[in-house]
């Protein structure tokens, strides 16, 4: 995984990708290396917060409810991120994870505000009613923030996440067979990954 971890080659540095944002220290690198990917987020305002406990998820990204009353660019996003990973007889701190499967689950997540960024107000309204309400949206919705995850270069990083998840003894079934259930399969992304490649060759 040695070629995963260099700097991704479009930026000057991580530091670059610092500013607007609100980082835990703890998982300032893995942030910086999801978010260089985005070059289109560099100024946008985005929180990284833990939380005991995020129902059915690890990750989830969000926009704060009252930002959406300013201009676009004013929008502020916050991704949560729980502070235990939790197993079948135990939990282990987040940032304990592999950095490669820290830096595919963000760079999901940014997938998702990518996905906000091009939404008016109404449109993520809509977008987060939808989200409770249909299991067809959900999957839609996860597709499109792994497309974008994807088309910015990280597809190797989602494929290894997906594969930890699907293919860990110790997560319990009943999460494996949710992200099995809603989430685009480690196969399709690697289709996606082809197919991109076989594009980008194209004169």
């Amino acid at each position: 995984m040695t070629h995963l971890l260099q700097l991704n080659s479009n930026t000057a540095s991580f530091a670059d990708f610092k500013k607007n944002k609100e980082i835990p220290k703890i998982i300032e690198a893995n942030v910086l290396k999801a978010l260089s990917y985005y070059p289109e987020l560099q100024n946008t305002h985005i929180r990284f917060e833990f939380k005991q406990h995020i129902k059915k998820s690890v990750m989830q990204a969000q926009p704060v409810a009252l930002s959406l009353l300013r201009k676009k660019e004013n929008r502020i996003y916050k991704i949560n991120i729980s502070a235990l990973f939790r197993l079948t007889h135990t939990a282990i701190p987040i940032h304990q994870l592999p950095d490669s499967i820290m830096i595919g689950w963000i760079g999901h997540e940014l997938g998702h505000i990518m996905d906000y960024e091009s939404r008016s107000t109404w449109s993520i309204i809509g977008f987060g009613i939808s989200y409770l309400l249909s299991k067809k949206f959900i999957q839609r919705a996860e597709l499109t923030a792994d497309t974008f995850a994807v088309n910015h270069g990280l597809g190797a990083y989602i494929i290894e996440t997906k594969r930890f998840i699907l293919e860990h003894a110790d997560i319990p079934q009943a999460y494996k067979d949710r992200i099995a259930r809603l989430y685009t399969s480690p196969d399709e992304i690697v289709e996606q990954v082809k197919a991109l490649e076989e594009e980008r060759e194209l004169p």
